[in-house]
Formats: structure tokens, sequence, C-alpha cells
């Protein structure tokens, strides 16, 4: 088989233009499906991992620039009739590249290249640029953006340092926003529009989105919930915000948070004035008896998915938390990472049994983008006017158009459809991330379920974690300390998410988080 390299891509022919068909414009360059295409010899393929074998020469190519953005690949059943192979095994390698971004399916429109493929020698060799051509390259010192007791603007200012690979945690994959469902939804939420529909809505959410999200809860997180009592939020910060202007209007003050647990949580209460107290968390769990002797009088969990040890709270833990509650204790429930477990199915929420006893917070950005700003919230009955009157008097409600289409996405199935996509991508990317550590780093230790968005790991105990958060950042990776995430001494270790990159970044970013740890 010759190089690659070697071959010239002909942008004005389209797939089986040697049949007669007309030639297509050279500004949508469509790529010759003859049997000499990037001149792949099928023979090459290792016995039964043809699919395997295509998807890698194709990922070169893109990643080389033989197939450039824009580049529409041959029909499948061209490519497999031309490479004397299956059907299924040209989808299943489109299907593989789709989901690590490099192509999308445009209906009629076929298979474009998207993005190029992003490989481990170019991953790491040279300092990122930012975006535009007329601004300046912004410097920084690494170090100074890793201080041992981060500031409340952290988070905002890592976020826009540019990195040729972000393993930061609670970055979804945004690249597989369901733009064709989306669009499809907007156009049938359009067309039924009435006039009024445009006006101010109930801050409360609109009544579809309610019913859709209550039948997502009953099928998805075990919770019987009317639909009246759903509150729609711009995200979990605005659910907890609210929470916070009722709870201290009600007399609580003091609130106990995870620890390890998140930051960021901790830094949004501590700007709500109120006082945060460590609960010790470990393998299952927060501990319920160190919460007891606390005299909290209500925590602040993430027990699908623990941020950031990964930890799902056990049976055990919620019959003594249950035991808590009917003592007079308050649950705010994060429902952080729960759709995505990839070993069995998700366990229920603590909303599911425990109604009048636990808010209930969640969101859709991780299952499809922070940016629409959509949320829920529920919350015991004896708190439901004054949350709702929080939230009127924050915004008047949610935008109604966004609400609308979500609505449509949920009752029309897509939604599941999009949370089956991530499901089968993510947990190849995870399974990619323990290899690389395994491969890389082995002296770190793993934490948590097969689940969520990220893995935590610690290190020696002569290791800084803030360190070496900055020194892999100085060679081009960006990863999150988990002294961060720590009110109390706990051992040095990383936050890394795993949702956003590809197989080989993730590999690439491991490497050079290891070479930074070794100073290699």
């Amino acid at each position: 088989m010759g190089s690659a390299k070697d071959m010239s891509v002909d942008r004005s022919i389209t797939v089986g233009a040697d049949r007669g068909r007309t030639p297509r414009p050279a500004a949508e360059p469509t790529l010759n499906a003859g049997a000499d295409f990037l001149h792949l010899d099928v023979g090459q393929a290792p016995p039964g991992g043809r699919a395997t074998w295509l998807t890698d020469r194709l990922r070169r190519a893109i990643a080389d620039g033989v197939i450039p953005i824009g580049s529409r690949l041959p029909a499948t059943r061209t490519l497999a009739a031309d490479l004397g192979v299956s059907r299924g095994v040209v989808v299943e390698a489109y299907q593989r590249l789709m989901e690590d971004g490099h192509v999308a399916g445009r209906g009629r429109a076929g298979t474009r290249v998207v993005a190029s493929a992003l490989t481990a020698t170019n991953a790491v060799a040279e300092p990122a640029e930012p975006p535009g051509d007329a601004s300046p390259a912004r410097v920084v010192d690494p170090a100074a953006l890793f201080p041992d007791a981060p500031g409340t603007d952290v988070f905002d200012t890592v976020r826009t340092i540019p990195a040729h690979i972000d393993l930061t945690p609670g970055v979804p994959d945004l690249a597989a926003f369901p733009r064709a469902d989306w669009l499809r939804a907007e156009k049938a939420v359009l067309g039924r529009l009435v006039a009024a529909d445009l006006g101010y809505g109930d801050p409360c959410g609109t009544p579809a989105l309610r019913r859709a999200v209550a039948g997502w809860l009953a099928r998805n997180r075990g919770i019987t919930v009317d639909p009246a009592e759903v509150i729609i939020t711009t995200g979990v910060s605005q659910a907890l915000g609210l929470l916070a202007q009722v709870l201290r209007d009600d007399g609580v003050t003091t609130v106990g948070v995870e620890d390890p647990g998140s930051l960021g949580v901790r830094q949004h209460l501590d700007n709500w004035r109120l006082t945060t107290v460590p609960i010790p968390v470990d393998t299952a769990g927060v501990r319920v008896d160190e919460l007891t002797a606390s005299g909290v009088p209500a925590v602040m969990l993430t027990p699908a998915h623990q941020f950031p040890t990964g930890a799902v709270l056990d049976g055990e833990r919620r019959r003594q938390l249950a035991g808590w509650t009917r003592a007079g204790g308050l649950v705010i429930e994060d429902d952080y990472d729960a759709e995505h477990r990839y070993d069995r199915p998700p366990v229920p929420a603590l909303r599911a049994t425990l109604p009048e006893r636990v808010c209930y917070a969640g969101s859709v950005s991780k299952l499809l983008a922070p940016a629409l700003r959509i949320g829920w919230l529920l919350v015991p009955r004896r708190y439901r006017d004054a949350v709702v009157a929080a939230k009127r008097n924050a915004d008047l409600g949610n935008a109604v158009l966004p609400q609308l289409v979500l609505a449509e996405l949920i009752t029309s199935g897509a939604f599941e459809r999009q949370l089956r996509l991530l499901r089968r991508r993510h947990v190849r990317r995870r399974d990619a991330m323990t290899a690389a550590l395994a491969r890389h780093l082995p002296e770190a230790t793993v934490h948590g379920a097969a689940a969520g968005l990220h893995l935590t790991v610690t290190l020696d105990s002569g290791v800084v974690d803030t360190e070496l958060a900055a020194a892999a950042l100085a060679r081009g990776v960006k990863v999150q300390p988990l002294s961060w995430h720590c009110l109390r001494p706990y051992r040095p270790g990383l936050v890394l998410g795993y949702a956003a990159n590809t197989a080989s970044a993730i590999d690439a970013g491991i490497a050079t988080v290891a070479a930074a740890q070794h100073g290699g």
C-alpha cells in the first residue's frame, strides 16, 4: 500500500463520479471512493479487526491533512463495496470517528470531516495559541494559576488559559451536542407556537418542560413527582443560590459539605453567607457518624457519584442518612453525573425515598451543554412557596424557547438517545484514561466507580499537586489539583476529566503529566 501522503484528493468529484454523476463545486470537497481511496489494502487488516484498522487509517489521513476539514467521506455502501468488506465495518469506523469528534453526519449531505485528529506528537510540542489573529499571546506564569488557597475567580481564570489538552473535570464533550436533533425540535416547537407563548411565563418554568422533566426523573432517577412541583432553574448553581436564601430565612446558617468535595460548591455557599463545615468522605460515601457529630442542620451531598472521589453512597450509609434526616436533618442533593454509570444501572436518587427531607437539583450541563443554562429543583413542601418567590425575584423565569425545545427533545426520545451515545463514548474514554495512567503513571492510585466524566488519582505523599498541575500546564496540559477540593489534610492528587478528549489526546495528556511528575 502506498503512503497516504502520496494520495491526491480530487476536490471536484463526488462518490461514484465515474458513473456519470455531476461533479460538485470545489467549495464542497468530496473524496473519490474508487478502489484506490487512500490506497487502502484491506488485506493488511488483522483478522476480526477491520473496523479498527479502517478507523485508524481514516484518523491518520485526517490528522495528516490528506482528508481536509470540510471533505465529505464516501458513502458507507460505496466504500464497503470498493474495499470488499461488509457495510457494517465502514459504519462502525465512521461511528468511532463521529464519537471522537472528527466527523459529523449531515443527513443527505453525507458524513463530513469537522475537526482534525489530535496526535500525541503535536499535542504537547508547542504552546497553545489564543483565538484570534490580532491579539498578542497572553503570557502567564502557570505557578501563579495554582495557589495553595485558590480565590473565588480561580476557575474563570484557569478556564481562559489556552492549553493543547484540557483534562480539567466537569467539561463535557461539547462536540457531541445533538445539533440536528435540536434543530428538528426547535422547528417543531416554532411550528406550533402561538403568540401568547412568547410572553412572560411561569417563573417555575413552562408546563411542557416541567412535565417532561417529571417523566425523565421517574424513568431515570426513580423519583415520582408531580410536574407542578418541578422548578426550572438556570442550573445547579442557581438552585443552590435559591436554597441558600430560603434556608437562611429559616434560620439555617451552617451547612455540612463533603471533604474532599467541590471547591466551586463550597465557594458558592460561602458567597451566600452560609458557613460550610467539612464532613469526611470515604469509599462508601459521606461519613454519617461524623455528620451526626458535627451538629449541622443540613448537608450538601453528591451521592450518585461523589465529586471528586467518585464514591457512590452505599446502602448502609443511605440507611444511616435516612435516620439522620428523621432526626431533623436536611439533605441538599446535587445529582452530579448520576446518569453516567457504565458498569451497572445508576443508583436511585436520595429524593426518591426521602421526598420531604431532600432538596434535589439537577441540570442538562453534562448531558447537553452548560451554555443552555437549564436545570431543575425539587424542594420539600414547606420550602416551595419561598423558593418560587426567590426564583421570581431572581429573573422572572428562564427563557421560554429553550425550555420548549428541551421538552420536545425529552418527549421525542432524542434526549435518551443522546445519553446512550454519551455512555458508549465516555466508557471508551474512561478506559483510555485508566490504560494511560497504568502505562505512564503506574504509581498513581485511581479512585471511584466506573461512572461520571472524571477520574481522581492520588500520588505519593511527597508530591505537591499544585506544583504538578502548574508543571503540566507549562507543557500544554491542563489538570486540576485534588488539594483544591480538600478542607482538611488529604493525600495529594489530581482530578482528571476525560469526556471532552479523544483516546489519543488522553494518552498524550497523561504522558505529559507523567513527564512533568518525573522531570522528563
